[in-house]
């Protein structure tokens, strides 16, 4: 196994046609249908870079931009941002085309957190990502540093040391009604 492999060597996409059974009842291609989609293709981009079997360990915040519609393209493309022991921060962006304009939007990005399994289902460790631009390090800086963020959220709000009553002012102008 190679000790660092570059995002371009596990880069993958992906093009599929969406169809009335991908629609949800308003129309529109299920929002459930495209995170299905992302999941698939982040999985294969970090099995790519790991040489192994991985799973979803985290998504991060998902935001649907634009609505796709029945009967156009959507394309999904994935890249490793971030690697770290076991696990891979796979970055993903689907783009939506209208093929009889041509038109294209983007409809969202997030980064989902995959870890590498062995044949017992132990963590196993993947190649580091060798970076070779700019692009790459803001990649790999942005990823790490929403993991560190998300890690102090986490311990911040963590029940055993959460303060109800220090955060009462926070919620002073929200809707909400506080009746303890």
């Amino acid at each position: 196994m190679k000790t660092f492999k570059s995002a371009k060597e596990s880069r993958i996409s992906i093009t599929e046609l969406m169809l009335p059974s991908h629609s949800n009842f308003g129309g529109k291609v299920h929002g459930g249908h495209i995170l299905n989609l992302m999941d698939q293709i982040a999985f294969a981009c970090a099995s790519k870079h790991s040489r192994s079997y991985c799973v979803t360990a985290s998504v991060n915040r998902v935001d649907f931009l634009h609505p796709i519609e029945v009967g156009e393209l959507v394309t999904l493309k994935a890249s490793v941002n971030y690697t770290g022991s076991t696990s891979m921060v796979i970055g993903v962006r689907v783009e939506s085309e209208n093929i009889t304009t041509g038109k294209k939007k983007h409809c969202n990005s997030s980064y989902f957190t995959m870890v590498a399994k062995n044949e017992e289902g132990n963590n196993l460790a993947v190649p580091g990502l060798l970076v070779i631009d700019a692009q790459g390090i803001r990649r790999f800086a942005r990823s790490k540093f929403r993991k560190e963020a998300s890690s102090q959220r986490d311990s911040r709000f963590d029940e055993a040391n959460f303060d109800a009553m220090a955060h009462l002012k926070f919620l002073e102008n929200e809707n909400i009604k506080v009746s303890l």
